[in-house]
């Protein structure tokens, strides 16, 4: 990667520690059956998912959301009458009688909102990636840390029936030294609709967003009205597949192994599948190295779907295995699930098992932790280290190079 474009990767991330004293620290006593006031940063597509989940969850009053386009303002209103809409997520940290905050904002704001909301003293829901960056993930964790609020990342994962059963089985031994992770993840489109490409509302206009606010520092320009739908096609607002999807299972496998951060990071692929003008790869093998012998892989496409998503844990005497919507080869019947195999060479007694734990919801868990200030279940720590990976992942691909934990470290905090 060439020195300037290394810069763009890292630059504008120097939020520091000055965000946290924007706003004096706020939080109310909570009584076990008070309602719980929570606010939204961010309510497009994926913050109209968590909106619906958040209306349902008891005993939860969605009180304010901000964003900065009118059109997303509107529709929240439609789903959530009553509610106060904000143009600026300042606006709504104002706000003194808020328990939490949802951020579902485009990944290269995600920092911002959620120093912001630590500064102000709420409690925080931070959609996956964490952050855009590695030095963003490294402010971020030393905010959390610093502060007494709960931090639960929206790693759906961590909250489900099938990492339990995948944690319990491999801390009992019955997986044997695990070598191996290989994990996957494919979908597909019609052809010419490539993978999240999304029409541009006709009043997607400068005059309804405010754009100064969505690029958050990067450099001036005039308003983009495709860049500003499809953020999640270009480098500089998004992290592609890898900061969408591999997160996700690279912090299942994190959690379920107990995991620091990789020492290595390798990515090769490409827009192979739909010439469409995004800048991120929709086809991707990664290689990550671990300390204590471990490789992980992660393959993606976005051009089949016929093997879904899920990882194996391979070990010397079992393997643990993952799927969902993956086709059997055989049937051809859809496998969704999580299962045990016994290696017979050196685990001769033992017997395939399928998992059956029930998993808890991830908004409600956060919910229930706003009350009993405990740690959620997707804390912020497993939100650096699937941050750290995603990034290294990325870094290796942009750079085209293997890039090591070493490397990163030297990273400048500002550029």
């Amino acid at each position: 990667m060439a020195e300037n474009t290394r810069r763009d990767f890292i630059k504008r991330t120097a939020l520091g520690t000055a965000a946290m004293l924007a706003y004096p620290p706020s939080s109310r006593a909570l009584g076990a059956n008070d309602r719980i006031r929570v606010g939204m940063i961010g309510v497009g597509g994926r913050g109209e998912d968590l909106l619906k989940q958040v209306l349902e969850v008891p005993n939860v009053q969605l009180v304010a959301i901000a964003d900065i386009y009118s059109r997303r303002r509107e529709e929240a209103k439609k789903m959530a009458p009553g509610i106060q809409t904000h143009d600026d997520h300042r606006r709504l940290l104002d706000m003194k009688d808020l328990d939490g905050i949802i951020v579902a904002s485009p990944l290269h704001i995600h920092a911002r909102h959620f120093l912001d909301t630590l500064a102000a003293g709420k409690d925080l829901y931070a959609e996956k990636t964490m952050t855009w960056s590695i030095p963003e993930a490294e402010q971020c964790l030393a905010a959390a840390k610093q502060s007494d609020r709960v931090v639960q990342v929206g790693l759906q994962h961590e909250s489900s029936g099938s990492v339990a059963d995948t944690r319990q089985w491999i801390k009992s031994g019955m997986a044997g030294k695990i070598t191996h992770v290989e994990s996957w993840m494919s979908r597909n489109t019609p052809k010419g609709k490539g993978q999240w490409v999304r029409p541009v509302p006709t009043d997607c206009k400068a005059a309804n967003v405010d754009w100064n606010l969505f690029l958050n520092g990067r450099e001036s320009r005039p308003f983009d009205p495709n860049k500003f739908v499809n953020w999640r096609l270009f480098w500089e607002f998004s992290g592609g597949n890898v900061t969408e999807n591999m997160v996700h299972q690279i912090a299942l496998i994190i959690s379920s192994l107990d995991l620091s951060l990789p020492i290595s990071a390798y990515m090769s692929g490409g827009v192979f599948s739909e010439k469409d003008g995004r800048e991120v790869p929709d086809t991707i093998a990664v290689t990550l190295d671990y300390a204590n012998d471990l490789t992980v892989t992660w393959q993606s496409t976005f051009s089949n779907s016929h093997y879904g998503l899920g990882e194996r844990f391979l070990g010397s005497d079992g393997t643990v295995e993952r799927l969902a919507g993956a086709t059997d080869m055989v049937t051809g019947k859809s496998q969704t699930g999580v299962w045990y195999f016994p290696e017979k060479v050196n685990r001769a007694d033992g017997t395939a098992m399928e998992g059956g734990s029930k998993g808890v919801n991830h908004m409600v868990n956060f919910v229930e932790c706003i009350r009993s200030r405990k740690e959620p279940n997707a804390p912020v720590e497993i939100g650096y280290r699937s941050a750290i990976a995603a990034h290294m992942a990325n870094l290796a691909y942009r750079k085209k190079e293997r890039v090591t934990l070493e490397s990163i470290k030297r990273l400048p905090m500002k550029s």
